[in-house]
């Protein structure tokens, strides 16, 4: 009987270290197979040099249907799409840029405005892409599709709106958002102070969302300070924390914070009407809507109110919005869901 019983506790000992090694492994790597995959289907890394030296990084895909220019958001690059972009290929010819101030392409802070990058979008279309674009954009990147398709609806077969900030993000607008809270005034105050030189470290210090744990957060952060003087340059991964809790400071080493000084003075939005961007855009278009949360401070834990996303749709003349149980990343999050909202897509696009 004490035999069965010792075969029985070293049965479940060996399924729980394989369980928990599974559990360290997926979190140690969960972001290099969807790279992986994306690569062998195709995509190849490129830049390209601006007449003013810009230079802009970006991922092409195989031609397999009309071309689709994906724009990430504030702090990630062109490889935060990876999780889509091999089924993408099989509909679209993908191009997946990296933002000014993002990953391989420029860090030049006179670039850092939406008109600014809007416009060298608009160059790149003509002479990279060379046709007529469907432009898909995640959070920021959403305001960069919604000003191309504005003001270079030729060069526009359609836009995708991925929860973009509309309405909440000029730092009037933002006073009491999650992402303001949890990034733009954490960047700032990084900005101006001395004392650490880890940002990564630094926001999670100071980072709100953690804050509303205690003492975990100070744990957290102990544990990434460690980890990232074990390993200097590269991103934090820790075996032990769900990688999408961390996901948000994967990239953080090749984004300028001076993109985000940016949104915080509120100098990114010069020349830039939001609700005349709107109004202009004349070209199909699906806004893609994560469901609205509010903390119990009473902060918003989302991109837009359903009182703005509502004014977003209105003034998007025959527009369609496709709200989602989802956080903010919705294309990492619900893979599936965002490759079939732009397969659909399809149909609602003529080519030019």
């Amino acid at each position: 009987m004490m035999k069965k019983v010792f075969i029985f506790i070293g049965v479940i000992i060996v399924i729980t270290i394989i369980a928990i090694s599974i559990y360290a492994y997926i979190n140690m790597n969960y972001d290099k197979r969807p790279l992986k995959r994306t690569y062998k289907a195709g995509y190849e890394e490129k830049r390209v040099k601006l007449n003013d030296g810009t230079v802009l990084n970006y991922a092409e895909g195989p031609d397999n249907g009309p071309p689709l220019l994906l724009i990430h958001g504030q702090s990630m690059k062109w490889e935060d799409y990876s999780r889509v972009l091999p089924d993408l290929a099989k509909n679209y010819h993908v191009y997946a840029i990296d933002c000014h101030g993002h990953g391989k392409s420029s860090h030049d802070i006179t670039k850092y405005s939406g008109v600014a990058m809007g416009k060298d979008f608009i160059w790149f279309i003509e002479n990279i892409i060379g046709e007529a674009t469907v432009v898909s954009g995640h959070s920021s990147g959403g305001i960069l599709a919604a000003w191309v398709a504005a003001n270079a609806p030729e060069l526009v077969l359609g836009t995708v709106l991925e929860d973009p900030p509309f309405f909440s993000v000029e730092p009037e607008e933002m006073q009491n958002t999650f992402v303001w809270h949890e990034s733009m005034k954490v960047a700032h105050s990084f900005l101006n102070q001395s004392e650490s030189e880890d940002y990564v470290v630094y926001s999670l210090e100071n980072s709100y969302m953690w804050g509303l744990f205690g003492d975990l957060r100070t744990l957290l952060a102990n544990s990434a300070r460690k980890y990232r003087a074990g390993h200097p340059g590269e991103p934090l991964k820790l075996w032990y924390v769900p990688y999408k809790w961390l996901h948000g400071t994967l990239y953080l080493d090749e984004f300028d914070l001076q993109f985000s000084e940016a949104f915080y003075t509120g100098d990114w939005f010069e020349g830039f009407n939001q609700e005349d961007t709107l109004s202009k855009i004349d070209v199909p278009t699906t806004y893609i809507k994560a469901q609205t949360m509010y903390g119990d401070d009473g902060v918003l834990y989302a991109a837009n109110s359903d009182e703005d996303a509502e004014r977003v749709q209105n003034l998007v003349e025959g527009s369609k919005m496709i709200t989602i149980k989802s956080g903010h990343d919705i294309h990492f999050e619900k893979p599936k869901e965002f490759v079939k909202i732009m397969e659909d897509f399809l149909s609602e696009i003529t080519v030019k």
